[in-house]
């Protein structure tokens, strides 16, 4: 929520600090302060609770503070009542100021995010000798990185990382030190922030828009990167200290590129976005602890009906479908089938009068999957269309139909609209399976209640984020990569393997674990990377075979699983975690490190992740 900004360079900073601050009132604040290094190298800090005007009338729109070096912050209370004292900025001493209201610290600095472990981390700075003036995270923070920054009597990135290792939570940081002057220190880990540059001038924000109106220039920081901002010139530093390029970016004028909200890429802002697409999707069927798809047209009379259900889709959306597959036969008990619908729309359709077809589709207007649905209803079968896009298509000519809410989905590779699908899936499984009377009245309540805990536990399955990264750079170079499962694991995998082809380019497949040695495990050579996923525990020893016979001949073995199965470590190289649910909703938690491993292994091959070659978000020709 809060707002960052900072610029060094030519010009006085304030003003361009507090024009900044402006572009960023979106984010929502109760308070305002900034910081301006002066001729020095102090820093002068004002800060006024309220309205960013306060603080603008404060500095008399930024006249009162010289210098060329600054940053500034609107904070949204969190760890902290809204007081001018809780105010960012922050500093590493005890607020000491001088006559003239320059703060004497050697540390001073603002932040975004919330830090985990930030009472641990207090108690041991006090216990070396530091005290505190607020209550909020954000000063233990800048005192950790002034405690290492002293202790080790070492330069501000590798005070940063020191820190980036020791704290746990979501930050975006922008700091000054007193013996650099000139020059902004930056660091983040989830919460966004970008660098513009132009010229002999340097800017940090929060968003993009804060930048616009002095540059189109634009770099994304990396999540646990620091960088090192000096008047046009930026430095950028990873975990280890070591300087990265990074590529910059050129805002056009068109308000796409705007619309990041300072992620690097459209998919890693989607892939982020999915634990509340999950939810306003389910929010909107689950009413009252019930499934309601009355909306959908659906009552309990109609699906009781039901004798077979073929799902018809394409891409991954037809994963989703093989996914609810096995979610429906195993809970209603009837005949399920997911088909391609570039197959479904040429076979001759051989279907019970009674049957039930669902069309998947994010935008509503597939080709082919408008063709498969045109055909069901020639031959008199009812449809049900899932679909994001509000009178699209496909959404117009299904006789029923499930939207989905996931929001516009502008990446190529889909991650938040396939999710909020399985999501739509899943409750058509549970209410088919209580109007067929397969499940009573007790087990409907649990899985109601499992369900309704999958936003959550998307949110914990990114918190993988960074080993899957650091795995994703040691294997970009991969030239093969096979995916394997049993059952509903065989169906992630077939999403996990199309995230990784058509974003990185490197060839994978998934295949069905029993079928490798039918012919597929002759192409198992020394180094290549296979990834089993493993949440069916009655599945879970096959599939851990299969792999072991891929190790035998030279394979290195990725397992994805969820918490308890702790026995995967001793079979495999590298191991997932993924929270425990509902083993008929896991696909909703296994696929996420598999998102999330494609995402990353395209960085680190340098691509373009959001517009992949040769594919388009919507495809509307056969």
């Amino acid at each position: 929520m809060c707002g960052i900004v900072g610029f060094t360079g030519t010009q006085q900073a304030a003003p361009i600090l507090l024009d900044g601050l402006s572009k960023l009132e979106y984010r929502g604040y109760d308070s305002a302060g900034l910081a301006v290094r002066n001729d020095k190298s102090l820093a002068e800090v004002v800060k006024a609770t309220g309205k960013l005007k306060n603080l603008f009338d404060k500095t008399d729109g930024g006249a009162l503070l010289p210098g060329t070096c600054g940053i500034g912050h609107t904070r949204w209370a969190t760890h902290g009542e809204p007081t001018e004292t809780n105010a960012h900025p922050h500093v590493s001493g005890n607020a000491r100021r001088t006559a003239s209201g320059t703060v004497e610290s050697d540390v001073v600095g603002v932040h975004n995010g919330i830090i985990e472990n930030y009472e641990e981390l207090r108690a041991k700075l006090i216990g070396n000798g530091y005290s505190f003036y607020s209550s909020t995270d954000t000063e233990v923070v800048i005192k950790l990185v002034d405690y290492y920054y002293k202790k080790y009597k070492i330069g501000p990135i590798d005070a940063i990382n020191r820190m980036m290792v020791r704290v746990r939570g979501s930050y975006a940081l922008a700091l000054m030190f007193k013996d650099y002057p000139g020059e902004i220190y930056a660091a983040r880990k989830d919460s966004p922030m970008v660098i513009g540059v132009k010229d002999s001038e340097s800017f940090i924000a929060s968003d993009v828009p804060a930048l616009l109106k002095y540059t189109r220039d634009i770099y994304y920081i990396d999540n646990l990167q620091s960088v090192r901002v000096l008047p046009g010139e930026i430095h950028f530093f990873d975990l280890n200290g070591d300087e990265v390029d990074m590529e910059m970016t050129h805002i056009s004028w068109d308000a796409e590129a705007a619309e990041k909200g300072g992620y690097e890429h459209f998919m890693i802002k989607e892939i982020h976005e999915q634990p509340q697409a999950v939810r306003d999707t389910l929010n909107s069927i689950i009413k009252d602890g019930r499934i309601d798809l009355s909306g959908a047209g659906l009552t309990e009379e109609i699906l009781s009906g039901i004798s077979e259900v073929r799902i018809v889709a394409c891409g991954s959306a037809w994963h989703a479908g093989v996914v609810g597959q096995y979610a429906i036969e195993n809970l209603a008990e009837i005949p399920v089938r997911a088909e391609i619908a570039s197959e479904f729309r040429y076979k001759k359709i051989l279907l019970d009068k009674n049957a039930l077809v669902i069309i998947i589709s994010q935008s509503g207007e597939t080709a082919d999957s408008l063709a498969a649905l045109r055909a069901a209803k020639e031959h008199g079968i009812r449809t049900l269309a899932i679909v994001n896009v509000v009178g699209s298509t496909i959404a117009r000519e299904a006789e029923n139909v499930l939207y989905t809410l996931a929001g516009p989905e502008i990446a190529v590779a889909t991650t938040k609209a396939y999710s909020a699908q399985l999501a739509a899936m899943y409750t058509i499984a549970l209410a088919l399976a209580k109007a067929k009377g397969k499940i009573d009245e007790k087990d409907y309540n649990y899985y109601i209640e499992e369900l309704q805990t999958i936003p959550g536990k998307i949110g914990k399955a990114l918190e993988n984020k960074e080993r899957i990264q650091w795995f994703s750079s040691k294997f970009s170079n991969a030239q093969n990569i096979f995916y394997i499962g049993r059952g509903a694991d065989y169906a992630i995998s077939l999403e996990g393997s199309l995230k990784m082809k058509e974003i990185s380019y490197i060839h994978s497949e998934a295949y069905a674990a029993g079928e490798l040695k039918h012919g597929t495990i002759s192409l198992i050579e020394k180094g290549i990377l296979v990834i089993g996923v493993l949440t069916q525990r009655e599945l879970l020893e096959k599939t851990i075979s299969n792999m072991a016979e891929c190790k035998a001949r030279g394979a290195y073995l990725l397992g994805v699983t969820t918490d308890g199965n702790y026995s995967v470590e001793d079979s495999v190289n590298f191991t997932i975690y993924v929270p425990r649910t509902d083993e008929h909703f896991a696909g909703s938690l296994a696929v996420i490190p598999l998102q999330l491993l494609g995402y990353y292994t395209s960085v680190a091959r340098g691509l373009d992740v959001d517009k992949p070659r040769n594919l388009a978000k919507s495809v509307t020709v056969e």
